[in-house]
């Protein structure tokens, strides 16, 4: 039997990088997996080090749904009196930091094990160390899970990761947005979701992503690939609904 957890994922920043290197940090326009196992790492106190509990928590199957598409945004960054590799002369560097703004995101994680998945969720409302999506000043904006793991938002079911894309309430929690849209698919508006979930390498329309942590060793960081498959779900007024009194 499958069972899987229901995350929130809201920050006004967000950032998760797919590619960044130097000078240049990009930002993938929904999270990736080696970021969602790193705030788990890090709730659950896993050291940086401990590359077999990274590659455990890995294994699991992941779904994202966007509930509210983000904006990409650029930081420029300048450090003065860097160092060349011989460390005689010194230069300005220039660098670009890109980030999401005001995205919402609803992660699903899929597990065999249901007793697994009740750590991660009492890990990440009481975490060893501070949760941040993508840098240390992109903190949540609100709970990441329902403080009760049977609850039937952000809780643990007994669902597949895709039927939690499907049918978990709607997330976005601005009031304009909500009314307008509540309106548009009440008159028989379509409204859609985009979706990204794991899936099978032989998926005709898979899509491969270097986002699989396979150390988070600080000189040593490795990542595997996985197929993801896009996609799209209908917003429907249950699930309009059945969100509204996460809107805090």
């Amino acid at each position: 039997m499958t069972h899987t957890l229901a995350l929130c994922l809201d920050a006004p920043m967000q950032s998760w990088g797919l590619r960044s290197r130097f000078q240049s940090r990009d930002t993938a326009q929904e999270p990736t997996k080696s970021g969602v196992i790193g705030l788990l790492a890090a709730a659950l106190g896993i050291p940086r080090d401990a590359d077999h509990e990274v590659r455990e928590l890995a294994k699991t199957r992941m779904g994202v749904r966007v509930d509210r598409e983000g904006l990409v945004e650029r930081d420029y960054h300048t450090v003065n009196h860097v160092p060349n590799t011989s460390g005689k002369a010194h230069r300005t560097v220039v660098s670009h930091r890109y980030y999401l703004a005001d995205a919402v995101f609803l992660v699903a994680l899929e597990h065999e094990d249901r007793a697994e998945l009740l750590r991660w969720h009492a890990a990440l409302n009481d975490p060893v160390w501070p949760i941040y999506f993508g840098r240390k000043a992109f903190v949540p904006a609100r709970p990441i899970v329902s403080p009760d793991v049977d609850a039937p938002l952000l809780g643990v079911t007994e669902q597949s990761a895709t039927d939690v894309l499907t049918e978990h309430g709607w997330l976005e929690n601005r009031a304009k947005d909500r009314d307008s849209t509540t309106t548009a698919v009440s008159r028989g508006e379509e409204r859609s979701l985009r979706t990204l979930i794991d899936t099978g390498a032989d998926d005709e329309i898979a899509e491969p992503r270097r986002d699989v942590p396979v150390s988070f060793h600080p000189r040593n960081r490795l990542y595997g690939t996985r197929s993801v498959r896009p996609g799209h779900v209908q917003l429907t007024e249950p699930m309009i609904h059945a969100g509204a009194h996460l809107c805090t």
